[in-house]
């Protein structure tokens, strides 16, 4: 009996294909343009200071002088719309005046726009007073010292006595402050801390406050009186004269200042008991 010839087949193993290697462009990161003088070319933002947002705000575009240091005296600028120079005295040709508007308290300038720049950050005489230039990390700079300063004003808000509180609130609201209970008195001088840290802490810090603060309560509750024409403080039982109020003065800051001398001090004393 014939046997069967076994045929072999042969099987062939695909080949994988490797793709071909591409090479990619490396990013280039983007770099920051300077002029010959330092200034960076960049997209600004400006915004009129005390966050103050009108409709439009114009400003001064020409008549204004800068001085420069250099040169050593002060030279007339202009904003122009073609020139490449706020210095009146290096325009070229004929001059078209340009004009500078904040919408809502702002005002976006191209980088394009180099000499409008330079004239809002650095030549304007108003340039960092009226509005100032939005940088991001000066920006949040800002609000740390911000915030530190609120930290500290109400922490020393918290530790005043009754008394200095009670001056302090008189400068805000006047005589109102007789009214207020001291709870409302602590109250408000925290809202005045938080909302006004740096006027709070300036209040804190003048001598005299606590002393106007008696002058007035003084004649308040008639132990003193204060002459119609804010001249003349004298005793209020008797009319003797205590003092003469200088020319161009304020009648309460001229009286803490003369109860700091030797015969103001004994008056002060007196006051005080009164006052209890």
């Amino acid at each position: 009996m014939a046997k069967k010839q076994e045929t072999e087949v042969a099987v062939e193993t695909p080949v994988m294909e490797v793709p071909p290697v591409v090479n990619q462009p490396k990013r280039k990161e983007p770099t920051t343009k300077v002029t010959e003088d330092g200034w960076e070319i960049k997209d600004r933002r400006y915004v009129l200071s005390n966050n103050k947002t009108p409709l439009s705000y114009s400003m001064r575009t020409k008549e204004l002088y800068y001085y420069d240091e250099e040169k050593g005296y002060e030279r007339e600028i202009q904003y122009t719309e073609n020139q490449n120079t706020p210095f009146v005295e290096e325009f070229k040709g004929q001059v078209r005046p340009g004009r500078i508007v904040f919408r809502d308290g702002v005002m976006f300038v191209p980088k394009e726009k180099v000499n409008l720049q330079k004239f809002l950050s650095i030549y304007h005489p108003q340039a960092g007073k009226t509005w100032y230039e939005v940088k991001p990390v000066q920006k949040a700079t800002t609000e740390l010292e911000t915030l530190n300063l609120e930290v500290d004003a109400m922490i020393a808000a918290r530790e005043l006595d009754i008394d200095m509180i009670e001056a302090i609130m008189r400068v805000e609201v006047g005589s109102a402050v007789s009214k207020m209970t001291s709870k409302e008195l602590k109250r408000d001088v925290l809202v005045l801390a938080k909302q006004r840290p740096v006027l709070f802490l300036e209040l804190c810090a003048d001598e005299n406050i606590h002393l106007r603060n008696i002058g007035i309560k003084a004649v308040e509750r008639n132990v003193i009186h204060l002459s119609d024409d804010q001249r003349t403080f004298t005793w209020a039982s008797t009319k003797r004269k205590l003092m003469n109020v200088p020319y161009n003065e304020h009648p309460y800051s001229a009286l803490a200042a003369w109860f700091k001398t030797d015969e103001g001090m004994s008056v002060l004393q007196s006051i005080e008991k009164q006052l209890k």
